[in-house]
C-alpha cells in the first residue's frame, strides 16, 4: 500500500474561481496545468518529491488532459526530455532536488540552453539550501550564468507562486531560453490559497498528435559550428528579449517607501524574512507595506541594469540581500553601477556572511548593521532588542542544562534491512581488519554515524564503485563498494559496474535491494516487486525474497561472474557472504546482494491488512522481542553492533547491580536483528522471541491458561 495524493489529485483539478488550499509545491504543480504543460517528467528528491509523486498517481485525470508524465531514472534524462521544446512549440516542466540533481542534468541543460527553445521549458529545483539541508552547499544561480537560463526565485505567496510560473513560460518563449524556478524548503512547504484557474489541455499532446516531424535544421543542434552562433545569439538576441519582458511585464517588483535616501534589493524568496525584520524595527506592516524603498528580485537572472540603475537614482546607499555564495547579484549589480558612473553606495556581503543561509537573525542582523551606517537617525533597537532575546534564550537554555544537549543524528528507520547488514560488516572486520569502504547517497548513509562510522567517501547518487577506483590499487586489502538500488539504477550500472567490468578490476559492490528509492520518498523503480507477489508475501519477514530478479539478471547479462543474493536479516549469512568476497582467490567484480524489503513499506502494507483481519475478529499474530533483565549482564555490545532506537536502557531491577540492563520497547516491529546479533556474535542469550496473539483460538486460550496455573503452582507464594 503505497502513500496515497488523492486529496491533492482532486485539488489538481479545481476549476476557475475555486478556492485552492494547500503546499507551495502543490500549487506549482497546479500551476503548470493551468499553464497548459504538454509533458512533465523528473527525479524525486525533496523538497519537490511531492510535485512528480503527484503528478504520477494522477495520470489517469492527466491523460484525459493529453499530459505525459514520465518518472525518470536521473535528472539527465528528465532534462532531456526538454529537447522537445527546441522543435515543437509545445510546453514542457521537469522536476528535481538541486543542486545535487542539476549537476547530474549539467551536460542536457548545456546542449538545451544552446540552441534554445520554441516551447516554454520550465525546471522547477528545490533549492535545497542552509542549515536544513542534506546536500553540498551550492547555489542553482552559477547553472543560469553559465548556461544562460532563466532564474525565477518568485516571493514566497500562493497567488504570486501560480503568477510566476505563467510567466515563467511566457518569457521562455518570449526569450527562447530555458526557464528555472528556485523553491526554497519553506516556500515549498508553507500553505496557503489562491483561486484556481481551469487546466489547460495542451495543443499539441496525446490527443492531437503531430502528423510529420519539423524540418532538419542544422541550427536547432547544439553542434558546432552552430554552437558558435548560439553564443551570439544568447547575448545578442535572447537576453534582451528576457529584459524586455521582465520590464514590460513588472515581474521584479517596485515598492515605494517614505526613505528615499536607501534602498534594498533582495531575491523575491527571502521577501517575506525581510518583511518580518522590518516590522519588528518598526518601518514596515505586516501586510508588505514598506518605509524602506524594496527592489523584489522574482527574476535573478537575467538582471536589468537600467532597471537596478533607475531604483538606485538619488538614492545614498543600497542594501543587497544575497543568500550564499559567490555573491553573483551583487557583483552584477555593482558592475551596472559602476557603468552609470552612480555614486550610490553598495553594502552587500559586507555586512552579511559570506556563505550561509540568510535566516531571519542573520537578515536582523544585516539590517542593524546598513541602518547604523546609511540612516542613523533610525531607532534600530527594536531589532537589537529581538536578537538580544535569542541570545538570553540560548544563554538560559545553556544554564538549565548540566552539560552541552546531545547530538541527534538521522538514523535507520527501527526494522530498517539496512542496519543488519551493517552489523554484519562490523563483525567481518574483525576477522578480515579494518576496510576502506567507499559509501553513496541513500538511506545506507546513516551507516556513516554511530554505531556504524563506516564509510571514507560520497561522490554522488551511485557512483561508489566509481569512487574506489583510484583507492583500490594503493590498498593491500580490498576495497568495499556500497550502494543501494536506487542509485544503482541511477548511475551505478553504467559508472561503476561497468567501468569496472572494462577495467577487470577486482572490486567488492554490496547493494542494498529493499526495492524502493527509499531515501526520497519510497518511490517504485524497475527492481520494485509487483503487488501479486507483495500480496502473496504480506506475513512474511523476508518479503521480498526473489520477488524481482532484474537487478541479478542485468548484471549478469554484463558479464558478472562472483554474485551472491543474501538475506539482509541474516546476520551470520551476510557476515560470511563479505568475508568471502574480501578475501576469494577470484580477481574480478564481485557483487554481493543484500534483499530485504524497505520497512516503511512493509508497515504500509501490512497495517492495514492486520486491522482488517482483527475487525473481522481473525487470529493475528505478532512478534516481539524483549531482554530478559535477569540474565542481561550489562555490557550493551547489543547495542554497539545494532543501534536500534527501540534497544535502549532501563534501571537495573538487582539492587546489587550498578549497570543498566537492555530492553526492547514498545515500537519493535519484530524484525529479529537483536536475536540474529547475539547468535552472529555469540552474544549473552538474553533475548527472547514471544508471539502477542489476538483474537487466539480455543486450543491457545486452554494452554495459555494451563501454563498460568502452572507457573502460579511452582512460584513461591
Amino acid at each position: 500500500m503505497e502513500v496515497s495524493f488523492k486529496e491533492e489529485i482532486a485539488s489538481l483539478q479545481l476549476g476557475a474561481g475555486e478556492v485552492f488550499y494547500g503546499e507551495g509545491i502543490l500549487a506549482i504543480t497546479k500551476a503548470l496545468l493551468q499553464s497548459g504543460v504538454a509533458y512533465v517528467g523528473g527525479y524525486q528528491g525533496a523538497p519537490v518529491s511531492h510535485l512528480l509523486d503527484v503528478m504520477v498517481q494522477a495520470k489517469d485525470y492527466l491523460q484525459t488532459l493529453g499530459v505525459q508524465v514520465q518518472a525518470c531514472s536521473n535528472e539527465a534524462a528528465a532534462a532531456a526530455m526538454l529537447g522537445a521544446s527546441i522543435h515543437y512549440p509545445i510546453r514542457g516542466a521537469v522536476t528535481w532536488k538541486s543542486i545535487v540533481g542539476t549537476n547530474v542534468a549539467a551536460d542536457a541543460l548545456a546542449n538545451l540552453s544552446s540552441p534554445g527553445v520554441i516551447g516554454g521549458t520550465l525546471i522547477v529545483v528545490g533549492e535545497d539550501y542552509g542549515e536544513g539541508a542534506s546536500v553540498v552547499q551550492e547555489r542553482t544561480h552559477a547553472f543560469a550564468l553559465k548556461s544562460n537560463m532563466l532564474l525565477i526565485d518568485p516571493r514566497p505567496e500562493l497567488s504570486h507562486m501560480v503568477e510566476m510560473v505563467e510567466h515563467a513560460y511566457a518569457l521562455s518563449e518570449a526569450s527562447n531560453m530555458p526557464a528555472m524556478m528556485e523553491l526554497r524548503i519553506r516556500a515549498c512547504h508553507m500553505r496557503g490559497s489562491f483561486i484556481a484557474k481551469d487546466n489547460k489541455k495542451p495543443k499539441i499532446s496525446q490527443h492531437a498528435a503531430l502528423r510529420d516531424p519539423a524540418d532538419f535544421s542544422y541550427a536547432k543542434l547544439a553542434h558546432p559550428p552552430a554552437t558558435f552562433v548560439h553564443e551570439k545569439l544568447k547575448i545578442s538576441e535572447r537576453l534582451p528579449a528576457a529584459q524586455r519582458y521582465i520590464l514590460d511585464h513588472h515581474l521584479n517588483e517596485h515598492y515605494e517607501g517614505k526613505q528615499t535616501d536607501v534602498g534594498i534589493i533582495i531575491q523575491g524568496g527571502l521577501y517575506n524574512t525581510l518583511i518580518r525584520a522590518l516590522h519588528q524595527c518598526g518601518v514596515a506592516d505586516v501586510f508588505g507595506q514598506s518605509d524602506i524603498p524594496l527592489l523584489v528580485l522574482n527574476v535573478t537572472f537575467p538582471l536589468v541594469p537600467e532597471q537596478i540603475t533607475q531604483f538606485a537614482e538619488n538614492k545614498k546607499s543600497l542594501f543587497i540581500i544575497e543568500e550564499g555564495a559567490p555573491a553573483y547579484i551583487e557583483q552584477e549589480i555593482a558592475t551596472a553601477l559602476h557603468r552609470k558612473q552612480s555614486t550610490t553606495h553598495l553594502h552587500g556581503k559586507d555586512l552579511l556572511p559570506a556563505a550561509g543561509e540568510v535566516n531571519a537573525e542573520v537578515m536582523m542582523q544585516g539590517l542593524v548593521k546598513f541602518f547604523k551606517q546609511a540612516l542613523p537617525e533610525l531607532d534600530t533597537q527594536p531589532l537589537q532588542a529581538a536578537l538580544a532575546a535569542t541570545a538570553t534564550r540560548r544563554n538560559v537554555i545553556a544554564e538549565k542544562c548540566d552539560a552541552q544537549l546531545p547530538a541527534r543524528p538521522p538514523g535507520f528507520c527501527i526494522g530498517c534491512p539496512e542496519r543488519p547488514v551493517f552489523a554484519a560488516l562490523k563483525m567481518a572486520q574483525q576477522d578480515v581488519g579494518p576496510l576502506h569502504i567507499a559509501a553513496d547517497i541513500g538511506c545506507h548513509s546513516f551507516a556513516t554515524f554511530e554505531p556504524f562510522s563506516s564509510g571514507h567517501s560520497i561522490l554522488g547518487y551511485g557512483m561508489s564503485l566509481a569512487s574506489r577506483a583510484g583507492v583500490s590499487p594503493v590498498m593491500q586489502r580490498r576495497v568495499l563498494s556500497i550502494m543501494g538500488d536506487g542509485g544503482f539504477w541511477h548511475n551505478g550500472l553504467l559508472t561503476g559496474v561497468q567501468s569496472a567490468l572494462f577495467n577487470g578490476d577486482d572490486a567488492v559492490l554490496l547493494i542494498f535491494k529493499n526495492g524502493y528509492t527509499s531515501a526520497t520518498g519510497t518511490q517504485a523503480i524497475i527492481s520494485t516487486p509487483d503487488e501479486k507477489i507483495k500480496s502473496a508475501a504480506v506475513d512474511k519477514l523476508m518479503s521480498l525474497t526473489a520477488t524481482n530478479t532484474t537487478i541479478e539478471k542485468t548484471l549478469e547479462g554484463l558479464g558478472v561472474q562472483w554474485l551472491k543474493t543474501v538475506h539482509a536479516y541474516r546476520v551470520s549469512a551476510m557476515r560470511d557472504v563479505l568475508k568471502e568476497a574480501l578475501t576469494t582467490e577470484f580477481s574480478g567484480l564481485k557483487v554481493i546482494i543484500a534483499e530485504g524489503e524497505c520497512q516503511l513499506e512493509r508497515q504500509r502494507r501490512i497495517r492495514p491488512w492486520l486491522a482488517e483481519l482483527l475487525k473481522h475478529g481473525k487470529r493475528v499474530v505478532r512478534v516481539k522481542y524483549g531482554v530478559d533483565e535477569d540474565v542481561c549482564t550489562g555490557d550493551h555490545a547489543c547495542m554497539r553492533l545494532s543501534g536500534c532506537p527501540t534497544l535502549t536502557l532501563k534501571d537495573n531491577p538487582d539492587p546489587l547491580k550498578v549497570d543498566p540492563v537492555a530492553t526492547v520497547i514498545d515500537g519493535c516491529v519484530g524484525c529479529g536483528l537483536c536475536g540474529e546479533n547475539a547468535h552472529a556474535a555469540t552474544l549473552c542469550p538474553s533475548f527472547y522471541r514471544a508471539e502477542v496473539i489476538q483474537h487466539p483460538r480455543s486450543l491457545e486460550r486452554l494452554v495459555a491458561q494451563l501454563r498460568r496455573v502452572f507457573f502460579n503452582f511452582i512460584q513461591p507464594a
